[in-house]
């Protein structure tokens, strides 16, 4: 069982042209760490939303490769270790706060988190337990993601994430790495995003009139 307590300082970025970000990231030297991969995300809360309501999130993630989704999603048990193997991971994240890299950045603006991760060898099991306990899956949202490193800033986190809502980047490490990253592919801070992918997709179904369920891909794709 592997365990990682850190503190998290990320944005995110909205790519309009899922293929010329890929190009734009080729340009830049980009070195692809980890293969694209799919991405089956489990939210837990309180039935009072407790957990949401001080800024707080607990999370089951199962990831696995791309071309897998189907299977995937018809037997999420994690049978192995192997590279190739669906793996869980379950996340708390404290709530965001605004550090002294933000005050310091003359409205740059990162989010800032604490953020538990440890890997886990049955997330139904897991799941069965969160809702013994009282908690309920509230949200469940999909991604294809695919892991990156720029030249320079081995320590800066780089992926794009393909969701039902469109795609976007996601950069995570100090704020000086994130501004030379972001910099580097043609953004600047004035595109910075701090919100969650939850977030994200509740303003998409308020701007589209839509009701807001689960973000999940359509059946197909």
């Amino acid at each position: 069982m592997a365990e990682a307590r850190a503190t998290e300082v990320e944005i995110k970025l909205r790519v309009e042209d899922l293929a010329a970000m890929r190009r734009r990231l080729n340009r830049a030297g980009a070195r692809q760490m980890t293969p694209r991969r799919h991405e089956a995300n489990t939210l837990y809360d309180t039935p009072q939303g407790g957990l949401a309501r001080h800024g707080q999130m607990l999370r089951i993630r199962i990831e696995s490769p791309a071309g897998k989704m189907k299977a995937a999603k018809s037997r999420p048990r994690v049978p192995g270790r192997s590279a190739h193997a669906p793996q869980a991971i379950l996340t708390f994240k404290g709530p965001a706060t605004l550090g002294q890299e933000q005050t310091a950045a003359l409205g740059r603006r990162y989010k800032i988190r604490e953020e538990s991760e440890v890997t886990i060898g049955d997330p139904i099991a897991l799941g069965a337990i969160f809702e013994a306990l009282g908690l309920r899956p509230y949200f469940r949202y999909e991604k294809l993601r695919t892991a990156y490193a720029l030249p320079g800033l081995p320590s800066l986190k780089v992926v794009l994430d393909e969701t039902p809502i469109g795609a976007f980047l996601e950069l995570e490490g100090s704020p000086a790495n994130i501004d030379r990253g972001a910099a580097r592919l043609g953004f600047s801070p004035s595109d910075y995003i701090t919100q969650t992918y939850a977030g994200l997709y509740l303003a998409h179904c308020r701007r589209q009139g839509l009701p807001p369920a689960d973000m999940l891909f359509q059946k197909g794709k």
